[in-house]
Formats: structure tokens, C-alpha cells, sequence
């Protein structure tokens, strides 16, 4: 009886009056702080690093934006005067529109790539892991410096282009030193950089049912209707999820126009990116203040356009439950 009287008075027990499992004269309070320490000193490493190389700099930079600062004399006080000469740059005003151009051109055309030659080796191509592999190669070395120096000999007057030209009778020309044509030339290498999304859209195009096609199979669905009324519907999240992403890395495009114009923008500013013409300030002319009030200006239109994504996107996006 008085086994069975000890076991009822336990199930009678609440969870909080109960003594958790600890080992022998070890505090509960001890163990937790000691297990939080040790956290905190695993975590001591990317604290230092979040505080010191990205919230510090930032910080310092939206003070910068508001100075006049050359990097020799102190910071003076300016207000809004560095925000208000943006008004007035014609150059920065050019740059805004080349970077808007290599944008609304490159990232459509480079996710429309990407996405044709997920779907291609989707069908189970032979060696499809050599060719993933093959495909994904230029966007681990689209942004080197390596790639742009290639790219620049490519396009240039006695370049591989040119020469291939050649031989079927076309006279090529300098397509990097020409305005017309130096900006392409920057589209086509951020276009041929498709690895990344194309990725993503297999790994999307793997994870829609197969039964949604036999089914559209057997009411006689063409390949196009399939891909059309399927496909695309359930890909769209991955499809936003890419231009998201690929917008904001195409605003942050610089070594390409750095390398390939020689770090001058041109011809005639023609390959002019923002970034580059932000460097060109800060770096080349020592007009840091101005420089941080046109970084924060570049943060201030890559928040607006992802907002303005996510917003339409309620309108375009299916998911599929």
C-alpha cells in the first residue's frame, strides 16, 4: 500500500513541483549560466565581426553622409547640402540611368536563360551533373577581376569576337570602345553569369508533383500548355525569389566596369554604374561625405524595388497550397 499511496502522490504532483533530471550537486541556475557562457564565446567571433566591420562602418557612414570629409581635414557639419547636390549631378544622374538600363536588360534576360536550361536538363539529360556543374561555373567567376580582364580582350578590336567575325566576312569593331556597344558588352557577361538562378530554378522544377503532368498528359496537354499552365504558376515563387535577388546583386555590379572601362566609366560614361561612379567620388576625387550620402541613396532605391516586388507580388506569385 504504501508503494501505490507514493506513486499517486506523483501523478498528483504538477509539472512545476516536479525536480528536474540534473546531475548531483549541480545547481539548475549554475548550469544554465555556464551553458550560456559558453554560447556567448562560441558567439564572440561574428559579434565582433557584425559590430566592428558592418554595423560600425554603417553607422559611420550615415554620419559621413551629412559632413563635408576628404579623409585629411576633420568632418564638418553640412546637413542635407551632400543630398541636395545630387540634385543637380548630371553625371550621377547618367549613372542612375546606365544602371537602370544593364538592370531592366540583364536580369529578364538572364533569368529567362536560366530558367530555359533548367527546364532542358530537367528532362533527365545524360551527365546532367557535369553540365550543372559546367553551367554554374561562370557565376563563381563572373564578378572576378580574371573574367573581366577575358571579357575585355573578347570585345575588344582584335579580339575573339572580331576574329570569329572575320571569317565569315563581317568587319567587327571595337566593341568596348564603342558608346553604342560597351554597355551590351557588360549585359552579355552578367547574362552569361546564369548559373546561380538556373540552380535555384532546377531544384524549384524538381519539387513540382509529377502527377499535375500525367494528368494534364491524359487530357491531352501539349508540352507548351504543360509548361505554361503548370510549370510557370507553380515556379513563380522561385521566379521571384530570383529577381529579387538578381536585381539587388545587379545594382551592386562594379568590378565588371571597373576592369573593363578602366575604371573611367567610359566611353563617354557609357558603362558609368553607379557603384563605379561612387567610387570615382569617394576614392578618386576624397569627397567621402558625398560618396556615404550616395551609398545610403543606392540603399534607399534597392529597399524601394524589393518593397515594390513584394508587393506585386501578391498579384503574380501562386503557391501551391
Amino acid at each position: 500500500m504504501s508503494a501505490l499511496s507514493e506513486l499517486g502522490t506523483l501523478r498528483r504532483k504538477k509539472p512545476s513541483e516536479q525536480e528536474p533530471d540534473r546531475p548531483p550537486g549541480r545547481p539548475v541556475k549554475a548550469g544554465k549560466k555556464k551553458d550560456n557562457l559558453a554560447a556567448y564565446l562560441f558567439l564572440t567571433p561574428w559579434l565582433i565581426g557584425l559590430f566592428v566591420i558592418t554595423v560600425g562602418p554603417m553607422i559611420a557612414s550615415l554620419y559621413l553622409a551629412f559632413t563635408d570629409y576628404n579623409l585629411i581635414q576633420p568632418p564638418e557639419w553640412i546637413g542635407l547640402e551632400n543630398f541636395s547636390r545630387m540634385l543637380s549631378d548630371e553625371r550621377l544622374h547618367n549613372s542612375l540611368r546606365v544602371t537602370f538600363t544593364y538592370v531592366l536588360v540583364s536580369v529578364p534576360l538572364q533569368l529567362a536563360l536560366a530558367l530555359l536550361l533548367a527546364v532542358v536538363l530537367d528532362r533527365g539529360v545524360r551527365g546532367m551533373a557535369f553540365y550543372r556543374s559546367i553551367f554554374y561555373l561562370p557565376s563563381l567567376l563572373g564578378s572576378s577581376v580574371a573574367i573581366a580582364i577575358l571579357w575585355k580582350q573578347v570585345f575588344g578590336t582584335e579580339g575573339l569576337l572580331n576574329q570569329l567575325l572575320a571569317q565569315v566576312g563581317i568587319e567587327g569593331k571595337g566593341w568596348i570602345s564603342d558608346p553604342s556597344t560597351a554597355l551590351g558588352t557588360l549585359v552579355a557577361l552578367n547574362v552569361w553569369t546564369f548559373g546561380a538562378p538556373m540552380v535555384i530554378f532546377l531544384a524549384g522544377l524538381r519539387q513540382i508533383p509529377a502527377m499535375y503532368y500525367e494528368a494534364a498528359s491524359v487530357d491531352g496537354a501539349g508540352a507548351w500548355r504543360r509548361f505554361r499552365t503548370i510549370t510557370m504558376p507553380l515556379l513563380t515563387p522561385i521566379i521571384f525569389f530570383n529577381l529579387v535577388l538578381q536585381i539587388i546583386h545587379a545594382f551592386q555590379s562594379f568590378t565588371q566596369a571597373f576592369v573593363v572601362s578602366g575604371g573611367t566609366g567610359g566611353p563617354s560614361d557609357s558603362t558609368m554604374f553607379y557603384t563605379l561612379y561612387l567610387y570615382d567620388r569617394g576614392f578618386g576625387n576624397f569627397d567621402m561625405g558625398y560618396a556615404s550620402a550616395m551609398a545610403w541613396f543606392l540603399l534607399v532605391i534597392i529597399a524601394v524595388l524589393t518593397a515594390a516586388n513584394f508587393v506585386a507580388s501578391k498579384y503574380w506569385v501562386f503557391y501551391d497550397d
